[in-house]
């Protein structure tokens, strides 16, 4: 049974035309992702279907938990083989959930399979997959030739020596694999003992002895001219909610002392702490000419239980209802005070918060860069039809569509791929009714064109990512 047709998702013959002579042969630019450096570098087989779709999905995960499938087949050690049959057994469940959708578009686009996957024909797909997956044509690298991608930004830690990049940098390969500046540990001051240990390996890695609140500046200070060196552009943070505070409303060098000497620390201390680190991060961003990434609003280890378990990004976060707005504007207005505010792009967890991120990031345009400020493409809840929709939406009626920089997989399979093209899909069938309802110009060329800078060129222009 052929379910992911030809016209999937394209509902008029202008979406039709949009899609197929305009989005469908256009490069990807991923610019941000969880994939493996190291198995893009080793050009990493998978050994069968459940290595490569199963391992750390924690959206498959979630869905196999609520029918019922024990954690063994989940997260724990049962065969590879086992556990893909009881996932198998799940896609029949997930109906009207994207995980449904991209199932099947992924069994088509890598492994040419229309079937629909469940239980009954679980072992031959696995089967077949598994014989495809020993191809050179499936390895890590040709799964991604598949998809025509040129870019991919993956998420590293500042402490990360980033051999993979550096080694993949000198192959003959077309892909460009470039780091993404990831410093969330550098502020996550919950933990005191933890967060000692990672100021050990930071200091480590930056060979700074980090005795001080200035230390610690000046070692991720070093640490982002290294990954500069290696093509880093972009930096990302995942965070509740931005903070602001007055500068030095609190003595950040005795916030860090107490840190060091395992000090318990009230709220305000805590938070004032990752506001003046950020602060500082941001201030090098923009001398550097990176982009900054918020990813706000996770609401994380939900249960406790299953966190002592499992530890973190195990399928137990959710949408957070934190409060934005405010300290969001003060936030990006005490950076734009002082001419220190790099492009920026807000990612939005809340769907009732999308017009307040897409009119927010309309503030602090200033003429000087097109699209300086950017709300990003739906995230993780909202990485779905109707997620995207609204997304789309919020961006058109509060700032401009033509301006936006697309799409991301935020993934770690490299499987995932196709989500572009169902973004890309969407977006045409949204332009495509949009002419057939009078509400746009029946221009195809010029939409096309539209299409076009949305799905590629308005990311490969944002992030400087030109050929020299």
């Amino acid at each position: 049974m052929t379910f992911i047709k030809e016209n999937f998702l394209l509902e008029t013959p202008q979406a039709e035309e949009l899609y197929h002579g305009y989005a469908k042969e256009m490069p990807i630019i991923d610019y941000h992702n969880h994939l493996s450096p190291e198995h893009v570098d080793n050009n990493h087989q998978f050994k069968n279907l459940a290595e490569a779709w199963l391992t750390d999905d924690h959206y498959k995960w979630r869905a196999m938990r609520a029918c019922g499938i024990d954690e063994g087949y989940i997260t724990g050690d049962a065969p590879d083989r086992e556990k893909f049959q009881k996932w198998a057994e799940t896609v029949p469940y997930t109906l009207r959930n994207p995980l449904y959708h991209w199932t099947h578009l992924e069994l088509k686009r890598y492994f040419g399979i229309d079937d629909l996957l469940s239980g009954k024909n679980a072992g031959r797909i696995y089967e077949d997959t598994k014989e495809q997956l020993q191809e050179k044509s499936h390895s890590a690298l040709g799964l991604l030739q598949q998809c025509n991608v040129e870019v991919i930004c993956t998420t590293d830690d500042p402490v990360d020596n980033l051999e993979h990049h550096r080694s993949t940098a000198k192959k003959n390969t077309s892909l460009k694999m470039l780091p993404t500046f990831r410093p969330d540990k550098a502020y996550a001051i919950e933990d005191n003992s933890a967060y000692r240990a990672y100021l050990e390996r930071l200091g480590e890695a930056s060979r700074i002895r980090i005795a001080t609140y200035q230390d610690l500046i000046e070692a991720l200070k070093k640490r982002m001219i290294f990954f500069h060196e290696q093509g880093c552009r972009l930096s990302d943070h995942g965070l509740e909610q931005l903070y602001h505070f007055e500068m030095n409303s609190y003595d950040v060098e005795a916030i860090f002392g107490k840190l060091l000497n395992g000090l318990p620390l009230e709220r305000e201390e805590k938070q004032y702490f990752t506001f003046e680190t950020l602060i500082h991060l941001c201030r090098e961003y923009h001398k550097l000419g990176w982009v900054q990434q918020f990813h706000l609003g996770a609401l994380r280890n939900t249960n406790k239980r299953k966190f002592d378990q499992l530890g973190p990004d195990a399928g137990f976060d959710s949408i957070g209802d934190f409060p934005q707005a405010i300290n969001l504007a003060k936030f990006l207005d005490a950076l734009e005070n002082t001419g220190q505010l790099s492009k920026t792009i807000l990612y939005n967890l809340n769907p009732a918060l999308n017009e307040v991120f897409a009119a927010m990031v309309g503030n602090f345009n200033d003429g000087s860069v097109r699209g300086k400020m950017q709300m990003g493409s739906g995230w993780w809840y909202n990485d779905q039809l109707d997620g995207m929709e609204k997304q789309l939406n919020a961006v058109s009626n509060m700032g401009l569509l033509s301006c936006f920089v697309g799409m991301l997989t935020d993934s770690r399979s490299f499987l995932s791929f196709p989500r572009h093209e169902y973004f890309r899909r969407l977006l045409c069938n949204i332009l495509g009714n949009d002419i057939k309802k009078g509400l746009v110009p029946n221009d195809i060329e010029y939409i096309g064109g539209l299409v076009q800078d949305i799905s590629y060129r308005n990311a490969k222009a944002y992030f400087n990512l030109g050929d020299n």
